[in-house]
């Protein structure tokens, strides 16, 4: 993809591929040399590798929208000149590399050199081919309101009264 391109998008919704476990819809919130920044409702803010890329859709008719609610509230944009020292500032935290399918790997990120970096998921050391890297995101826990405990709570309680 061209950067020049990804940067007149910056701020705006789009889709990311047209299809498949890769495909994303969300705010394009930052571009670098070779990867941008991508939020979205599902998983937060997703790195995607810019030659990786099929297709970015943007609908400029109806537009293309999600509830944002409190994930943009923690949701943070790591900004880093390559792809490579973006990966260096993901050390040690838990990733998921590649949205989904059989080449999806989630785990916490122990190792990064050109060649590949190197997953710790339950008790397997995986390794994985930089050039196969798709995208990658890091997990952020969404704080539960309130209204939501209480609900859980109350809902416990209904159903112990109910035994």
């Amino acid at each position: 993809m061209n950067k020049d391109l990804l940067l007149s998008l910056v701020g705006k919704m789009v889709k990311v591929d047209r299809g498949g476990p890769e495909s994303r819809i969300g705010k394009l919130l930052g571009v670098e040399n070779d990867h941008f920044a991508l939020l979205t409702e599902q998983d937060g803010v997703i790195y995607y590798l810019t030659h990786h890329i099929k297709s970015l859709t943007e609908n400029s008719r109806k537009g293309i929208h999600f509830k944002e609610g409190e994930i943009t509230e923690e949701a943070t944009c790591l900004t880093a000149k390559d792809f490579a020292t973006l990966l260096d500032g993901l050390k040690y935290r838990w990733v998921k590399i590649n949205r989904g399918g059989k080449e999806s790997i989630e785990g916490v990120l122990d190792d990064i050199n050109e060649d590949y970096v190197t997953v710790i998921s339950n008790e397997e050391v995986i390794r994985i081919s930089m050039f196969h890297i798709r995208n990658i995101g890091y997990e952020i826990k969404k704080k539960k309101s309130n209204d939501e405990d209480e609900n859980n709570k109350e809902g416990g309680k209904k159903d112990e009264k109910s035994k």
